[in-house]
């Protein structure tokens, strides 16, 4: 059948709902629907980012996936799916800076570091609250950890931190997102802190729950419960917003509602003929891709921390976790498996870059020396970090309007264009289902 021509039995035969992507949102979105739906994966697995890679015995998510419910409905439905194999562990998260280990979060405990750091994250944080908190918002980043933490904290840790993590300088990025995941300690936590005393962990990812044998389990229990089988390695190459019609290679789909879970950038270049301010809203949104390592261990883990910060600029890596410290079937009795993230943007050169990770892992006294990684493999996500720049939001503003407007639900951590955990993305895909279903009435 030539393409842009279809027929009554293609029409009535297309569901009302298409989602894209079948990663926790999408699949979360389709369970919730229940019928009437169909999801388009252009990978040949589902997913997305949620998945976990197995070689020579050793397991890898694609980094760090934990889940932190909160939500008591999301809860019991991950609980119903994965039952025994699901391991409840309280966070064992450190800094590593000034050659020592201090808990996390950084700015609530500086007991351990060199005095005068600590004196000068003290100081500085005093400091702050004498002067009063300005009603004014702060305009980036950076003002925002100065105005709340005060020079030390953001000197030793938040500046170069977020600098490695973001890939670019904190003061090119808003403060909008960060409210729920920087913990902001009292005074009488920093105290607590500065002389060793123990207090409640801060922060939304206190606890968590993972599976035994890696994320993926999570994403393989929910296409099991989907009602529709997904189409894998599909993907449109177009989408005509106007006739509300996906543009495959060889065909045509018609849908009354769209649900997109690909990265709203991507969305928005497939989109044919968007109005001029629709396009140039979706070129100004910024994200940066992942380089890491999948690392194994001949040995086990030398710390029992579940992951590592690394902010000082000297290493060639900003967080290191280790997997066997979530669950021991993640590598073979007697080894571990870790994940390294990368300060760099760039492709990088396993060669040249593993005797500085090995150099790093020894004095973080993870490994005892070199020998001791079994092999390590280069990773890279697309879409990791999206950059929460001064024209983000104006963006933003701009694209979804249009997109409601026209029946897409944008949806998901980069279908939604936020910073969110693995909760966050079930529960868009729950609500992109209950607006999919009221847009059909």
């Amino acid at each position: 059948m030539p393409l842009g021509k279809v027929d009554e039995r293609t029409r009535m035969s297309s569901p009302p709902v298409v989602i894209l992507g079948a990663g926790l949102t999408g699949m979360s979105a389709g369970y919730h629907l229940q019928h009437g739906y169909e999801i388009h994966e252009r990978l040949p697995y589902p997913g997305g980012l949620a998945v976990t890679i197995e070689e020579k015995g050793y397991r890898f998510d694609r980094t760090g996936h934990l889940l932190h419910l909160n939500d008591p409905s999301i809860r019991r439905w991950i609980e119903s799916m994965l039952g025994d194999e699901l391991i409840k562990a309280e966070r064992r998260s450190r800094v590593f800076s000034h050659g020592v280990y201090t808990r996390y979060p950084y700015q609530a405990n500086t007991f351990g570091l060199p005095p005068e750091v600590a004196y000068e994250c003290l100081v500085g944080f005093i400091k702050t609250r004498e002067s009063g908190a300005s009603t004014e918002r702060p305009n980036d980043f950076e003002q925002y950890c100065l105005k709340y933490f005060g020079a030390g904290f953001s000197s030793h840790f938040m500046i170069p931190y977020n600098r490695k993590l973001w890939g670019v300088h904190p003061r090119e990025i808003t403060a909008e997102w960060c409210e729920r995941f920087v913990p902001r300690p009292e005074l009488e936590d920093v105290i607590a802190g500065a002389v060793g005393l123990k207090r409640a962990e801060l922060g939304y990812n206190a606890e968590f729950l993972y599976p035994a044998r890696g994320i993926g389990m999570l994403a393989s229990a929910l296409k099991e419960r989907l009602r529709v089988p997904i189409r894998f390695r599909s993907a449109p190459k177009a989408v005509d917003w106007r006739r509300r019609k996906l543009i495959f290679e060889d065909r045509e789909q018609s849908y009354e509602v769209l649900i997109s879970t690909v990265p709203l950038n991507t969305l928005i270049a497939i989109l044919e003929h968007p109005p001029d301010p629709v396009r140039r809203a979706g070129l100004l949104l910024r994200c940066n891709p992942l380089y890491y390592l999948d690392v194994a261990l001949d040995v086990s883990c030398g710390v029992d921390s579940h992951w590592v910060y690394v902010p000082e600029e000297r290493y060639p890596f900003y967080r290191v976790g280790c997997y066997t410290n979530f669950s021991d079937k993640m590598a073979p009795p007697g080894k571990s498996s870790l994940y390294i993230e990368l300060a760099s943007r760039e492709p990088v050169s396993e060669s040249r870059l593993m005797p500085g990770i090995a150099e790093g892992l020894m004095e973080m006294k993870i490994i005892k020396r070199p020998d001791d990684i079994a092999f390590a493999r280069t990773r890279r996500i697309n879409h990791a970090y999206v950059l929460f720049d001064h024209n983000c939001y104006k963006a933003l503003e701009q694209l979804r309007p249009f997109l409601e407007d026209n029946r897409i639900i944008s949806s998901g951590r980069y279908g939604g264009w936020n910073y969110s955990s693995m909760e966050d993305a079930l529960i868009a895909g729950r609500n992109a289902a209950g607006k999919a279903m009221e847009l059909q009435r």
